[in-house]
């Protein structure tokens, strides 16, 4: 709807500035033309906006105007109150901010939308953390967090998993990603992307030196670079595994990080089979000694059983 695009281009000037025609249309998915008519509609209606051509030309509002805009629809306003998980708040420090922040949003809401704003907030909860994650260990992010934001150089303490000893690295980071309640600091390490698990940070110290980033470079493509990285990386190893059927929930639940493909099976038989793909030996390592450690587990229950079957007085001795 143009109501809609008009307050969009107009929270995009207040927010960031000078903006190009091209910008916004691309941003909006309409033409540059289109982007034109709006403008002459937005400043009949008395909002001080003005374009510029040339090269550094743009769209702008007239220095110091500023508008209070509560103008937003039910959905948008339901979905202000769907929040994350507060733990991530919390690592940030920014728990006691977050919920006046949307004390703010709810007062400055169309009154219409409040009881519905207010019923997602507490209908809807969303929980990044996987299921049984392990104990994690605690994580402060204050020391990365102030090299980020003054854009600064970084010394960290890491140890990567699967080795023992920490490493030490200067590295040029771009920012924070919250992962499935796991933090990763992304940076880049003479100038190629790297990815540093918080919580395996041992120490940080900011340095003198600016950041050196790669030109034209952002987190999201840092991070997009990275993820593929890990979701793509070669020279792993393909297991292909039997799975009792009456086990193939807790497997799925277990293992779904690691499963290439959906378990195969006739519908009929007792097992079913699966392909997992892991990424280094020590993941396929550890998924044999899981399968050992139930392999003992199931024989030693089977043994007591039998026991108890032609004894049953020694049953529930163990």
């Amino acid at each position: 709807m143009k109501s809609d695009r008009l307050l969009s281009i107009l929270l995009l000037l207040q927010t960031r500035g000078r903006v190009t025609a091209s910008e916004l249309a691309a941003r909006l998915e309409v033409s540059v033309r289109t982007i034109h008519r709006d403008i002459e509609a937005l400043s009949t209606s008395g909002v001080p906006v003005y374009a510029e051509r040339g090269r550094h030309g743009g769209v702008e509002l007239l220095a110091g105007f500023r508008t209070d805009v509560t103008g937003l629809t039910a959905d948008e306003s339901r979905a202000l109150f769907i929040l994350a998980a507060q733990g991530t708040h919390a690592a940030l420090g920014l728990d006691s901010a977050l919920g006046s922040a949307l004390r703010k949003v709810m007062a400055a809401l169309p009154a219409p939308h409040r009881p519905a704003a207010e019923a997602t907030s507490r209908r809807i909860l969303v929980d990044a953390t996987r299921w049984k994650g392990g104990p994690q260990r605690s994580v402060d992010l204050a020391t990365l967090q102030d090299a980020i934001f003054a854009d600064r150089r970084l010394r960290l303490r890491h140890r990567h998993s699967g080795e023992r000893e920490t490493r030490t690295y200067t590295v040029d980071p771009y920012g924070l990603v919250a992962k499935a309640g796991v933090w990763y600091l992304v940076a880049d390490r003479r100038g190629l992307p790297r990815l540093f698990r918080a919580d395996r940070v041992h120490s940080a110290a900011l340095l003198d030196d600016p950041v050196r980033r790669r030109p034209g470079v952002e987190l999201a493509d840092a991070w997009e670079v990275l993820r593929r990285q890990v979701e793509e990386r070669t020279g792993g190893i393909d297991v292909t595994v039997r799975v009792r059927r009456d086990r193939l929930d807790l497997f799925l639940r277990l293992m779904a990080p690691y499963l290439a493909e959906l378990p195969e099976g006739d519908g009929e038989s007792a097992w079913v089979t699966a392909r997992l793909s892991l990424g280094v030996v020590g993941e396929a390592r550890q998924l044999l000694e899981v399968a050992r450690a139930a392999a003992s587990v199931t024989g030693l229950y089977q043994r007591v059983g039998e026991r108890s079957a032609q004894n049953p007085s020694s049953a529930g001795l163990l």
